[in-house]
């Protein structure tokens, strides 16, 4: 009768144990999406929210560290002009502009 009683306790701990489980992965998906897929999310409305106010004549600081000040904008493409030289303009992709200064007349 000892036999019985240990294998209905062992099985009663292993329910409690699957029900434990379950809120240990609860916790685990909730800490991953409150700390890691939330803000980055945040982060992406952030980033294209500043790319849809791009606008000729902002200064804009590219991704690889280069000021310049936009001269036309396309579908997903900037043309970009470097420093006092005239004839240094680049065309770039959207997503390699990381910040935005508007002109100081607005």
């Amino acid at each position: 009768m000892g036999i019985l009683l240990t294998g209905g306790e062992a099985a009663a701990a292993g329910a409690g144990g699957g029900v434990l489980l379950i809120v240990y992965l609860v916790l685990i998906g909730a800490f991953f999406y409150f700390f890691m897929i939330r803000p980055q999310k945040k982060e992406q409305k952030k980033m294209a929210a500043m790319l849809s106010t791009l606008a000729v004549g902002d200064c804009v600081l590219t991704s690889s560290g280069f000021y310049g000040i936009i001269i036309d904008i396309t579908d997903d493409t900037v043309i970009v002009e470097f420093g006092n030289n005239k004839n240094c303009r680049i065309p770039m992709q959207k997503t390699a502009i990381a910040q935005v200064e508007k002109p100081d007349g607005e």
